[in-house]
């Protein structure tokens, strides 16, 4: 009779310790999946990130258009000829 309680109780503490015990639990490999996951999300975003700056920097570099863009947005810069005409956004100005 103590043979049919033993033999449970070991399998018991054994799949308790395969699960709980040791040096990595199963709560521990769930953690360090998650952990992985996030960081593999991060990793990712921080590609796109690189990528779209060379891209940027690339355009810069080399893309006439671009750098005249930057120029007249940024710096309002004109070309010889040329009108600039700049518009204010007052409310009492409306004309009435």
């Amino acid at each position: 009779m103590l043979r049919r309680f033993v033999f449970p109780a070991v399998l018991i503490v054994a799949a308790y310790y395969a699960l709980f015990g040791g040096e990595y639990t199963v709560l521990d490999l769930r953690s360090i999946q998650q952990e992985s996951q996030v960081a593999t999300e991060q990793l990712q975003e921080l590609r796109e990130l690189a990528d779209s700056l060379a891209l940027r920097a690339d355009s810069l570099e080399h893309d006439d258009r671009t750098l005249e863009t930057l120029a007249r947005e940024r710096f309002g810069m004109i070309r010889d000829g040329e009108i600039l005409y700049r518009y204010t956004g007052d409310a009492d100005a409306s004309g009435s």
